[in-house]
């Protein structure tokens, strides 16, 4: 097995303190942004940052659906990370002030990918299907923070 890794990134329209707090929460923010691939959501316990955990089913494609509990740390400021306690998957959310009022946002989901010919195809095309998937949840948030 070797890792995967996924990487997403984007200027959003907001404060670095606006689009990190906006990311952590799990209560109101996140339903409204996760793209189509998301479903089942729900936050069994916190909601807001660090202590977190969150239920959602994520659909790669339609064969291939990742039931995943996720909990929530907070390591450093302007670094969110999502563990899924069901996989080797962890995404990392690194915020960071671009210039007054804009902030780079960068996304990074690694997991332990399957060997053999299998494996080829993970590495291969997974991490693109799940960078447009990103790319597609952080216009959203670009979209959620200008609207409001």
């Amino acid at each position: 097995m070797s890792q995967v890794v996924a990487t997403s990134e984007a200027i959003v329209r907001a404060s670095a303190e606006r689009v990190s707090a906006a990311l952590a929460d799990y209560e109101a923010v996140r339903p409204r942004i996760l793209p189509v691939q998301f479903s089942e959501y729900r936050v069994d316990s916190g909601g807001q940052g660090a202590g977190t955990t969150v239920h959602w089913k994520f659909a790669a494609t339609s064969k291939r659906v990742r039931d995943q509990l996720i909990d929530v740390t907070e390591p450093a400021a302007g670094t969110l990370v999502e563990t899924d306690r069901n996989s080797s998957m962890v995404t990392t959310w690194t915020v960071a002030e671009a210039d007054a009022g804009v902030s780079t946002v960068r996304v990074r989901t690694t997991w332990s990918g399957a060997g053999g010919i299998g494996g080829f195809f993970e590495r291969t095309f997974a991490p693109k299907g799940l960078a447009r998937v990103y790319a597609d949840l952080l216009t959203r948030l670009d979209a959620e923070l200008a609207a409001g």
